[in-house]
């Protein structure tokens, strides 16, 4: 059976404002091992071109969907 349609209280609505403005960080700093294996990372050529495309059409698009 379907829940009933509800609205967030204020109380709830306060505490979600709160958890969205905490610094949602890394709990540790990086290891030096961590580090050194970080830089030692390259990225394939094809999927840098990959993500940029889809950023550029994520930029252009239009209607419905679309994040502001």
């Amino acid at each position: 059976m379907a829940q009933p349609h509800t609205s967030p209280s204020s109380t709830t609505r306060e505490v979600e404002v709160s958890a969205a403005r905490v610094d949602h960080g890394a709990d540790r700093p990086a290891t030096p091992e961590e580090e050194r294996l970080a830089d030692s990372n390259r990225v394939d050529p094809e999927v840098a071109e990959s993500v940029e495309e889809a950023n550029e059409r994520g930029a252009a698009q239009k209607g419905e969907g679309r994040v502001s």
